[in-house]
């Protein structure tokens, strides 16, 4: 039986384009000639595979870390991962990295002046389960400067990473908060030419996963295909 290999269809007028002026650093990386397909084959779709024994039980708990707990409201984040049919995607690896609460990353070249928490990392990770559904618990980030224009702050985010059954196969994209008020300044969000695209970034208030007297719950489904597809940074392209 001959295995058929992944391709991909980008959309148009969905993902942000690779070059938008008014996010400067995609003048200097974007390409200025046209793409060149490179095609998977047997070796990059087969191996080397992601598995459950990679990921631990509480990759997916930002705030348990030893120690102590972070500073910061505590947050639930879940939704299901599904294709362009609606139907759900199991054991696909997700990842999240994000600020703290006060916006600062733990990261050497995050320097501005917002206190680090010593008891949150910013990252996490979880494999969704048979129905696609995954589930996070953290911190709400902070909204943080980055250099961009002038007095430029980005919205508070969470990026997140999908793989798919091999390496190569990788999608990122970042969830954002309702009724943000930077989202008219943040030419990065405002890249996607679709508005409709653009509020599907935007995680929904659920009150059913809100657990009284401890997290707010957030849900936010991401979509792989299709004209409901998850806005994406770089999805490939044909």
């Amino acid at each position: 039986m001959r295995l058929r290999l992944p391709s991909y269809q980008r959309t148009e007028g969905l993902h942000p384009p690779l070059y938008s002026p008014a996010y400067r650093s995609t003048v200097l990386r974007a390409p200025s000639r046209q793409l060149v397909l490179l095609p998977q084959n047997l070796t990059e779709v087969t191996g080397p595979l992601l598995g459950a024994g990679r990921v631990s039980d509480t990759d997916a708990d930002l705030t348990a870390a030893p120690g102590g707990e972070p500073q910061g409201q505590r947050i639930i984040v879940h939704g299901r991962v599904l294709d362009g049919d609606g139907r759900p995607i199991p054991h696909t690896l997700v990842e999240i990295w994000q600020a703290n609460a006060a916006g600062r990353y733990r990261h050497a070249r995050d320097t501005w002046p917002a206190p680090l928490d010593p008891h949150f990392t910013g990252v996490g990770r979880v494999l969704t389960d048979e129905a696609g559904r995954y589930r996070f618990v953290t911190i709400r980030p902070g909204a943080y400067p980055w250099g961009n224009h002038d007095n430029a702050w980005r919205p508070a985010h969470i990026h997140f990473s999908l793989f798919g059954r091999a390496f190569t196969q990788r999608l990122v994209t970042q969830m954002y908060f309702a009724d943000d008020p930077l989202f008219p300044y943040d030419p990065m969000l405002n890249s996607i030419p679709d508005e409709r695209a653009r509020k599907r970034l935007v995680a929904r208030f659920d009150l059913d996963a809100t657990v009284p007297h401890w997290a707010l719950g957030y849900e936010f489904d991401i979509v792989l295909r299709g004209s409901a597809a998850t806005p994406m940074e770089e999805p490939h392209e044909e």
